[in-house]
């Protein structure tokens, strides 16, 4: 019996698979024969006690592991079990150090806990077999299990533990606390009991993946929603799989931890980042044209697919038709006009359901048309308050949420934005409805810039084309052709002008200028500078001296009272330095008919072409001169003798020159284009902005084209007459008989008087010879020179006066009278019209005749 229980227990230990619970409890066994002495020393009890079956069998058991002070204890208690008493206790024991075991060296601090079992043997002696626990391995278990549970159940974390067949084999308390029951209500149940569908296949095939590989799962989000939860739960959801001592797989183990507040922080982040970058978007994006339609397509640009999925903006129509002042904050019910809609879906454009009175429905609102939103309207409202409202979509319509946000501008509604998404799409928070409010906010004051900038735009392009001449300029000897193209809207208005001015003598002044900057501003100098040109060419000056005073002019502009006048003009609020607007370019040019010179002075302006009949076009070598506004160099004058049938070309520079190349292949391509100049002007023209780049609309463009046609010789009547009283009666009758010669006899009478005024007092207050000079064009035009350098003047006679009354008979008579001065004297002229089948201008009565002597 002995033997066999020894067996049985060496048998137990051989078949407890290592890393078993025996293993754990460290349970050994051996026998005790009827002698007293040990029979049986079992392979577990040699690493218990420390002591080889050599040591022990044989001996007595008290002796061999007990301490000296308890051994007496232990006869007795050996004793009792051989008289066939079963015991259970603690036994202390002495345990060799097993590194110092060869050095036969113990230590008395083991203990044991003995379970003695009375036996027999074959011949009926009483034997014992014994089972021996190591307490401390036992206490250690106890401990481990003690804080293994103590874990486990108050753990903050959900602890779950799937079977193979995944089902919960277990929950800890913190799981049962979110998902609501009691511990043990969870056990047989599945991922599906808690989670979506979508979500419960996904982590199912994570557990079927660790239990197939033993690959552990690390932060796998899942969400979930326990009951009571409003909102869903974010889960971070660790997995590994379970063996037991002996290897065997027993589940998966799963740690889920609430991760709903990061998730929220994470999407707060990202909602803040993303905004701003929408934020920054818009800043780049919104604003860059001053156009209004353009301006509200950069706002939907911004906000679809990045805000919402669908997008729209009204604008007031009286605000698109350049009224001074939009509706604002009225009842919300004015027309406004769909200017811009956006959309991220194929559903066709957004009908606003819910901005409508109840009851009502007035379809999809097109781009271009114009409509109103019922007083009782939520859209309506959000105009009339200037506040953003909230609209939930219809049922069955696309639409779950609108945010109806008014567009608002220094203190002014200027439209309507809404911003929708669809169903599938987050709604709209707290933090959205700002963003909204600042996109809306940003595009409504780009906007009303744009306004403002088309109102200035309209003015300043009404006011350039009032100062512009009119379409068919006519000058004497010369055949006149010009355009002028504004830049596109985009672009302001600049301060480009031509001009064809009559002068004295049949001569014409041929003027291109262009005032630096742009705007209403510009407009204003230009207009400014044309009205002054005009003034001192009627004043007959050279054309440097023209453009000396014209200097002059210009920097008493930029000067400061010029400044504040001229800042009064244009806005009164504006506070700006205008010593850079009224700087400007320009060339004037005086052709003379009769000579066919060309006299030309510069300002900082491109030099003029030349094109001579069979020659290539050349550019006229002018001296430049400094811009006007800049002073201090005095301008320099260069004459030019044009053949007959010659064209002449001034322009601006916006014709050569823009940003797609540079201005010497601009001047080299305009000249190309003047390369047939024999077709008609106008052909000419329209072929020379038909080659160049003219549609960039970076500037303005101004183009004067003359072709040089010079008076005929029988058309003028020159001759010189000695200083003498007798030259009076010869002028007459060379005036008489030039006339006749012309068929002019009805202005002979007329003529013949006011060619005797105008010699007589050349030889009363002149010097030198008599020059005579009768000139027809469409106008008859005489002119007497002397070498004297006082001009005439005009006085009023008394009664009592002998004379005085010769120039007043001059202005009486023809339709206009002057003077200049000349290199070598001066010229008084008059004018006739010519009588073709109106009354002649300034004709007198007899009694107005009488009256003057």
């Amino acid at each position: 019996m002995n033997e066999i229980s020894a067996a049985a227990g060496e048998v137990m230990w051989q078949n407890s698979p290592p890393g078993s619970i025996y293993d754990y409890i460290r349970v050994a066994s051996f026998s005790i024969g009827p002698c007293g002495l040990v029979e049986q020393w079992s392979r577990r009890a040699e690493e218990l006690f420390g002591l080889p079956a050599a040591d022990v069998v044989g001996k007595d058991p008290v002796e061999a592991f007990m301490p000296p002070e308890l051994r007496v204890r232990g006869r007795n208690r050996l004793s009792e079990i051989l008289d066939g008493k079963e015991w259970t206790g603690l036994v202390p024991f002495r345990m060799p150090d097993r590194e110092d075991r060869q050095a036969g060296a113990v230590r008395a601090h083991g203990i044991a806990e003995i379970y003695v079992m009375p036996s027999a043997t074959a011949d009926g002696e009483q034997a014992a077999l014994c089972l021996v626990v190591d307490v401390r391995a036992v206490r250690r278990i106890e401990t481990d299990l003690a804080a293994s549970q103590a874990i486990f159940g108050q753990s903050p974390f959900g602890f779950l533990l799937f079977g193979t067949d995944f089902t919960v084999q277990r929950a800890n308390k913190r799981f049962a606390t979110v998902f609501g029951g009691a511990v043990e209500d969870h056990r047989g149940r599945t991922v599906h009991d808690y989670l979506t569908r979508p979500e419960a296949d996904r982590m199912t095939a994570a557990l079927e993946r660790v239990l197939e590989t033993g690959e552990a799962v690390t932060d796998m989000q899942i969400v979930g929603s326990a009951p009571g939860d409003t909102e869903p739960r974010h889960w971070s959801v660790n997995l590994y799989r379970v063996h037991s001592g002996a290897g065997r797989t027993i589940g998966v183990a799963g740690l889920a931890t609430d991760v709903t507040r990061r998730h929220v922080a994470a999407r707060e982040a990202a909602d803040a980042r993303r905004n701003l970058a929408l934020l920054n978007e818009a800043g780049a994006r919104i604003g860059n044209s001053l156009d209004l339609e353009t301006t509200a397509r950069e706002l939907l640009d911004v906000a679809v697919p990045g805000f919402c999925d669908l997008a729209s903006v009204d604008l007031y129509q009286g605000l698109l038709a350049g009224d001074e002042a939009p509706p604002g904050r009225a009842d919300g019910s004015a027309e406004l006009r769909r200017v811009a809609f956006a959309s991220a879906v194929s559903d066709g454009p957004l009908s606003a359901p819910a901005c409508v009175a109840d009851g009502e429905d007035p379809g999809p609102t097109e781009v271009g048309a114009v409509h109103r939103y019922p007083f009782n309207s939520p859209c309506a409202s959000a105009l009339r308050t200037a506040r953003v409202q909230v609209v939930p979509g219809e049922e069955g319509s696309l639409v779950h949420t609108t945010l109806a946000v008014p567009m608002v501008a220094h203190d002014t509604v200027v439209g309507l934005a809404q911003f929708s998404r669809t169903k599938g799409s987050e709604p709209f928070g707290e933090r959205d409805r700002a963003l909204a409010t600042e996109l809306a906010a940003r595009a409504a004051v780009c906007i009303d810039n744009a306004r403002l900038y088309r109102r200035e735009h309209e003015r300043a392009l009404i006011l350039q084309r009032s100062l512009l001449p009119p379409g068919d300029p006519e000058a004497a000897g010369l055949d006149i052709a010009c355009r002028y193209l504004p830049g596109n809207t985009a672009t302001e208005v600049g301060g480009d002008w031509f001009d064809v001015i009559e002068l004295p003598g049949h001569r014409t002044a041929l003027v291109v200028g262009d005032v630096m900057g742009r705007g209403l501003r510009a407009a204003v100098a230009m207009g400014e500078l044309r009205t002054a040109v005009r003034t001192l060419a009627l004043l007959d000056l050279e054309p440097a001296e023209v453009l000396s005073a014209l200097d002059e002019i210009a920097r008493g502009l930029g000067s400061p009272s010029g400044a504040q006048h001229a800042s009064r003009a244009v806005h009164k609020s504006r506070e700006a330095d205008l010593s850079e607007v009224y700087l400007a370019t320009c060339v004037y040019a005086v052709y003379d008919p009769v000579t066919r010179r060309c006299t030309f002075a510069n300002a900082g302006h491109l030099p003029p072409v030349l094109v001579e009949p069979g020659e290539e076009a050349l550019l006229l070598d002018v001296p430049p001169g400094m811009p006007l506004g800049v002073g201090g160099e005095p301008f320099e004058e260069v004459e030019v003798e044009v053949p007959e049938g010659a064209l002449l070309a001034l322009y601006t520079d916006g014709l050569v020159e823009s940003r797609d190349h540079p201005l010497d292949e601009g001047l080299l391509a305009f000249r190309a284009a003047l390369a047939d100049p024999v077709r008609p002007l106008e052909d000419v023209c329209d072929h020379v902005l038909n080659t160049l780049d003219t549609r960039h609309g970076e500037d303005d463009i101004a183009l004067l084209m003359a072709r040089i046609q010079g008076m005929p010789a029988e058309s003028v009547g020159d001759w010189s007459l000695p200083s003498e009283p007798r030259s009076v009666g010869r002028a007459r009758e060379l005036a008489r008989a030039q006339l006749v010669t012309w068929g002019l006899e009805d202005l002979v009478d007329t003529t013949e008087l006011l060619v005797s005024e105008l010699v007589t007092n050349a030889l009363r207050y002149g010097e030198g010879d008599i020059r005579l000079r009768l000139l027809l064009d469409r106008t008859l035009v005489c002119e007497v020179w002397d070498a004297g350098l006082v001009q005439p003047r005009r006085r009023r006679a008394r009664d009592t006066d002998e004379g005085g009354r010769g120039l007043q008979l001059v202005g009486l008579l023809s339709a206009a009278w002057g003077s200049r001065r000349t290199p070598r004297g001066k010229t008084v002229w008059f004018e006739l019209a010519l009588p073709k089948g109106e009354a002649e201008k300034g004709e007198l009565s007899f009694d107005q005749l009488l009256s003057l002597f």
